[in-house]
């Protein structure tokens, strides 16, 4: 088994064929453990351009943090729809085996496969799988006490298809920058942030002169406040909830980060609901709303958990793992949930309507 993607960011590949990807499956529609989705087939035959190295990834089933995955990556624009999985909503960023793809050229040029990239074959022969078999391992039969169905997914499955990957494994974040996934001063501004909240848990008593210092230093320089503060609301007490009715293509803008902390419990929660750090560089900032979200799959049981209120999803608004160091550059793209109450309604801003037709890329370029 390879010890990494033999892609990186901003390669081209084409998705091979239905019956070409079967032959890697094993029984249950997997290949190393990770399935091959129904929602897959339809990139089927067409080609795309390599977003991110997917050689490690953050574990949202167990909480332990990265993990290291094998032979994989993610492409462009391509996430799960949820058609397959009782229309679950996440809109995950989908994983690609290599033995899924081939490398083609840039697209103005011929194509030419390189005659190297051969299909891997599943223990020493190829695999019986059929389609209704990859359509038959969406779900369990529940159990006497649990309704409905049970899904299995690629997030479901992340814990079998990876191995435990420290944080101080420093050839994690070698392979990040000669993949191609993160800029050297990108991951020169990450590990400063490490150190520097370092020093603030330090328990020597400094930590509130430097969250000081950092607000100061990034409001001199219009940067990202200090991402890591607390809710204003002690623990226990009711939050408050706000309506607004948004729907898809409507244009908001995220509060201040000041604004938003008023509206959560001193566990960066509102009703339920967590405030990351990762979500922090997007406030005062306007996005358009790509959906609203009413349903997704809790992937520690494969259960549907549908939302007591709807939240929302913004365009090209996802994790980018600046500030957690057991998941630093984690490349899965996770979209962020947004309680109506953290957003406003705003007029569109001015030349930024801008669409690729056909392409799901324009997610990307919005916040750019």
């Amino acid at each position: 088994m390879k010890a990494s993607s033999r892609h990186s960011a901003g390669d081209w590949i084409e998705v091979r064929t239905k019956e070409e990807i079967l032959k890697t499956l094993d029984a249950k529609g997997q290949l190393d453990s990770l399935p091959f989705m129904p929602e897959m087939f339809n990139h089927c035959g067409r080609r795309f351009r390599v977003f991110k190295r997917a050689h490690k990834t953050c574990d949202t089933v167990n909480k332990t943090g990265g993990r290291k995955m094998l032979n994989t990556v993610h492409l462009d624009g391509v996430r799960c729809d949820g058609k397959a999985h009782g229309g679950c909503q996440a809109g995950c960023l989908v994983f690609w085996k290599d033995d899924w793809l081939k490398s083609v050229p840039e697209p103005s040029s011929p194509v030419a496969i390189s005659p190297s990239q051969e299909l891997r074959e599943v223990d020493g022969q190829t695999s019986g799988c059929r389609e209704e078999d990859v359509w038959a391992a969406t779900n369990v039969r529940a159990t006497e006490n649990a309704a409905g169905p049970i899904y299995v997914c690629q997030a479901t499955q992340v814990p079998a298809a990876t191995e435990p990957l420290p944080w101080w494994n420093t050839r994690q974040y070698i392979e990040d920058f000669a993949s191609g996934n993160v800029a050297l001063e990108q991951m020169a501004r990450g590990f400063i942030y490490m150190g520097y909240r370092g020093l603030i848990n330090s328990g020597i008593g400094l930590g509130r002169p430097l969250r000081w210092f950092y607000d100061r230093f990034q409001r001199l320089r219009g940067g990202v406040p200090y991402p890591r503060k607390r809710g204003r609301i002690p623990a226990g007490k009711r939050t408050p909830s706000g309506e607004l009715n948004l729907q898809s293509g409507e244009w908001v803008r995220v509060k201040s980060y000041e604004e938003i902390l008023a509206t959560l419990d001193s566990n960066n929660r509102n009703r339920g609901l967590y405030f990351d750090a990762e979500m922090v560089p997007y406030c005062g900032r306007s996005f358009r709303v790509l959906t609203r979200v009413n349903k997704i799959l809790d992937e520690k049981t494969g259960k549907m958990t549908e939302f007591k209120k709807p939240c929302i999803i913004l365009e090209g608004v996802a994790c980018e793992s600046r500030y957690s160091e057991c998941r630093l550059f984690c490349p899965r793209r996770i979209y962020s949930y947004w309680r109506e109450i953290w957003l406003e309604r705003v007029s569109p801003p001015e030349n930024r309507l801008r669409f690729v037709k056909g392409s799901d890329i324009r997610r990307e370029q919005f916040t750019n």
